[in-house]
């Protein structure tokens, strides 16, 4: 891979995006408070990403396929506390 500024500007948007969804995952594992958490917002957000991975997988595009693969790990945890603790 070539570390061109484009890829550095996308790698960098795709680390912020990602990590961006940690300190929700780290409050509801440690409060297992989901009352406030929307849960369509998590099912559309895991349904994108989920079609993100495809394309990342279809072109080819590491940063888009890591990206995805980590938020949806934390998405993913974030919408199955929600459902297991209505």
């Amino acid at each position: 891979m070539v570390f061109t500024a484009t890829t550095v500007l996308g790698l960098v948007a795709a680390t912020c995006t990602t990590i961006a969804f940690i300190p929700q995952a780290l409050k509801t594992i440690k409060t297992r408070n989901t009352k406030d958490l929307s849960l369509s917002t998590y099912v559309l957000l895991v349904v994108g990403i989920i079609l993100w991975l495809i394309y990342g997988f279809l072109m080819q595009d590491l940063p888009v396929i890591i990206a995805n693969a980590v938020t949806f790990f934390f998405i993913f945890t974030i919408m199955v506390l929600k459902i297991k603790h209505k």
